[in-house]
């Protein structure tokens, strides 16, 4: 019986040490969500130094995922990035563009989207994000500069009328303004992009929470965010099997004493 018993728990040992090993694999895989860009249209291979990054793209000129080109079409109405024209229901508030820009330049130059980039297959990227958590107050500023803007889809991802070689709205579809189609923060933040953010309930400066907005000069508060979530994401890594481990060493041991 103490003979059997022995052989269940080396199995068990042998068990536990390989799920130790899985998880130091998947802790290391995590490692490499930090400091990374997505593959998809854009972006650079690698992050690096961008010292001429254009105007609200230069919070990220220290490190960023896109190059000065791609930060200078970002500012524009109908650039070749997505040939997308913001002013599809009349001329778009200044004050709502300039929310639409550093989204952009978020989207285009963090390299701190790690733990959230999932990949597609879609023709023009190979990766996207997903459930970003954006600081609620970065949504609900967006959401209220735009109240005097409008718009005529509450998806901005897909369902335009491409045939002029930038978007136009469906037929059918009613230029309305922002609140009709974007009731709430969260239904702007969450939706507008299929679930690219997923709004928190955590305040800029929390360290849980992507800043759309901040200052340079005080660093990138989303390397902290993106260490956290990558951390978290990775569990508590291959020691959380020790203690199991340990106590089978103790009871294998008396079994054989």
């Amino acid at each position: 019986m103490a003979q059997r018993m022995t052989t269940q728990l080396l199995l068990l040992l042998v068990w536990v040490a390989v799920v130790g090993e899985a998880q130091t694999r998947t802790a290391r895989a995590r490692t490499e969500l930090l400091n990374v860009c997505m593959n998809a249209k854009h972006h650079k291979e690698k992050p690096g130094p961008e010292d001429k990054l254009h105007e609200q793209c230069r919070p990220w000129k220290k490190n960023a995922c896109c190059s000065t080109n791609t930060s200078q079409e970002a500012h524009k109405d109908v650039s070749y990035l997505y040939r997308f024209n913001w002013n599809h229901c009349g001329e778009m508030a200044p004050a709502c563009k300039r929310h639409f820009i550093q989204d952009t330049c978020l989207y285009e130059c963090s390299p701190n989207l790690g733990p959230w980039i999932q990949q597609v297959d879609q023709s023009w990227r190979k990766e996207r994000v997903l459930n970003v958590p954006l600081c609620k107050e970065d949504c609900e500023q967006w959401w209220e500069d735009c109240r005097t803007s409008y718009t005529c889809k509450s998806n901005w991802h897909k369902g335009w009328n491409w045939t002029s070689g930038f978007n136009k709205c469906p037929v059918g579809a009613a230029c309305q303004p922002f609140h009709f189609y974007f009731p709430t923060p969260t239904v702007l933040c969450n939706e507008i992009w299929t679930y690219s953010y997923k709004v928190s309930n955590y305040s800029r400066g929390s360290g849980r929470c992507i800043q759309m907005w901040f200052d340079p000069a005080q660093g990138n508060p989303n390397e902290e965010v993106a260490r956290f979530y990558a951390a978290a994401m990775s569990g508590t890594g291959p020691w959380a099997a020790w203690p199991l481990l340990l106590s089978l060493a103790l009871t294998l041991l008396w079994l054989l004493s």
